[in-house]
């Protein structure tokens, strides 16, 4: 008895372990498709924020389908290379992600932005008009900026600045200056910094310096 009672133990204990193992796995699965559809969703809500489209209360996916009409992938001479994946692509050498949009009936180009601020990332997207030189909205956002200093690159008093101005002069693209307030730029046009968050005003500066001169050709054709 006790022989088959020990046996009995091992067998239910096995087959407890493959059970929770089940359970664990498929709950696994289930919480990863949560968060990939959390992440895709609050991508979607940043890129319809550089149209300044208030997602708040709306259905995000919806609007999304709505406006953004091609998500592209092209190249650093300005070819597509895939006419749709652009929203899954991440910014290479030669592979870059294009949004196109249409906002009342007008082509808008959204661009999306990496880089480094202070204390961690900074990215974002810069939305263009058809002339591919008027910013038309940005959207900012950061890992882990000073509070009320740095991390005020995410505020639409920051953001707002960057509506109408443009990216090219004489027909080349020398983005935009982040300047001290009170500062100006030379040949380029600009918006104020932060005040007493120069170090990631000059990180956003940078950023879409670096990022927009990958888009060149695209953006000059």
């Amino acid at each position: 008895m006790n022989t088959n009672s020990n046996a009995y133990t091992i067998i239910y204990a096995s087959v407890m372990v493959i059970i929770v193992a089940f359970v664990l796995a498929f709950t696994s699965s289930s919480l990863k498709d949560i968060q990939t559809k959390n992440v895709e969703l609050d991508k979607m809500k940043q890129i319809l924020s550089a149209l300044q489209i208030d997602t708040k209360g709306q259905d995000a996916e919806a609007l999304y389908k709505t406006y953004i009409k091609k998500d592209q992938i092209i190249d650093t001479k300005g070819n597509v290379v895939a006419e749709e994946g652009g929203f899954y692509n991440v910014q290479s050498e030669d592979k870059l992600s294009l949004f196109i949009a249409e906002v009342d009936g007008q082509t808008k180009y959204i661009i999306p932005l990496n880089g480094n601020g202070l204390w961690g990332a900074i990215w974002g997207y810069v939305a263009l008009d058809a002339d591919k030189n008027t910013v038309y909205g940005t959207y900012f956002s950061h890992a882990g900026e000073t509070p009320g200093l740095g991390a005020e690159i995410a505020t639409t008093g920051f953001q707002e600045p960057f509506k109408g101005k443009h990216i090219k002069k004489d027909g080349q693209v020398v983005s935009i200056a982040v300047v001290k307030p009170g500062k100006t730029a030379d040949g380029q046009e600009y918006v104020d910094g932060i005040s007493g968050g120069t170090i990631t005003s000059v990180a956003v500066q940078d950023m879409l310096k670096n990022n927009l001169k990958d888009y060149t050709s695209f953006l000059t054709k």
